[in-house]
């Protein structure tokens, strides 16, 4: 009975893969408001009651196709994140933090230019009369976690020259604190500064515009040497985080 429950599995892994690479040309081919079941599974030869059985509905294989992205995306943020960082017996030296910041932005932006429909899907324009599930959350906070523990490990290690934080800020800064890092590994410290949360968050936001910028042709005959205007404007945005310098 378990090797026939084995195959049982491993077909429906084959089919879910199948559907969903489908639907990945579909999305390529017509855009994600024009998904169908009905087209993914007469392109499978498959009849629309089977393929139910996997995806009851078009939102549930959108939301399938969006973890996915968001997982993808999130994973080569933290392979350059792992590759970058050495062991937690090596002290880190100046400029650690910045070379990780920046390793972790390219992955993230190689990722979005090798993949520009499934990015379309999860940074593009919403499809209308989609709402992502709870589902998503997760994944959608992969990249914006690797970038927190960068800054963190970074004040630990080196210490951050830290940007002033206005007093009418301080309220949402604190509070953007304590939330971002209760994320990280509990037992940390001295955990994320509230001066540094709002301008990591505000970079994080700047990192995914460039990126979209790049994607969806805004800088199409405005910026040529994009690799080399990218990696400067990423080091920038570190600058904002306090990566650029130790603090007094």
């Amino acid at each position: 009975m378990s090797a026939i429950r084995g195959a049982r599995e491993r077909a429906r892994i084959e089919v879910t893969a199948a559907i969903k690479d489908e639907a990945r040309k579909q999305l390529a081919a017509e855009g994600a408001a024009k998904l169908s079941l009905r087209a993914v599974a007469r392109e499978l030869g498959m009849v629309s009651s089977a393929l139910y059985r996997y995806f009851p509905s078009r939102d549930d294989l959108l939301t399938a196709l969006i973890v996915d992205a968001y997982d993808a995306i999130g994973e080569a943020a933290e392979r350059a994140h792992r590759t970058t960082a050495g062991t937690t017996d090596t002290p880190a030296s100046p400029g650690t933090g910045l070379a990780r910041w920046v390793a972790v932005a390219r992955a993230v932006r190689d990722w979005a230019l090798a993949h520009p429909h499934e990015y379309a899907l999860i940074y593009g324009s919403p499809v209308p009369g989609y709402t992502a599930p709870q589902d998503t959350i997760a994944p959608a906070a992969r990249v914006g976690l690797v970038l927190i523990a960068v800054v963190e490990e970074a004040h630990r290690a080196e210490g951050l020259a830290l940007p002033p934080l206005a007093d009418e800020l301080r309220p949402e800064a604190e509070r953007l604190a304590a939330e971002l890092t209760a994320d990280l590994t509990p037992g940390l410290t001295p955990g994320l500064a509230p001066a540094v949360a709002a301008p990591l968050v505000a970079a994080w936001a700047q990192l995914f515009g460039l990126i979209s910028f790049e994607v969806f042709g805004q800088f199409n005959r405005v910026v040529e040497a994009r690799e080399v205007f990218f990696r400067h404007a990423v080091t920038e945005l570190a600058r904002t985080v306090g990566l650029l310098g130790r603090r007094g």
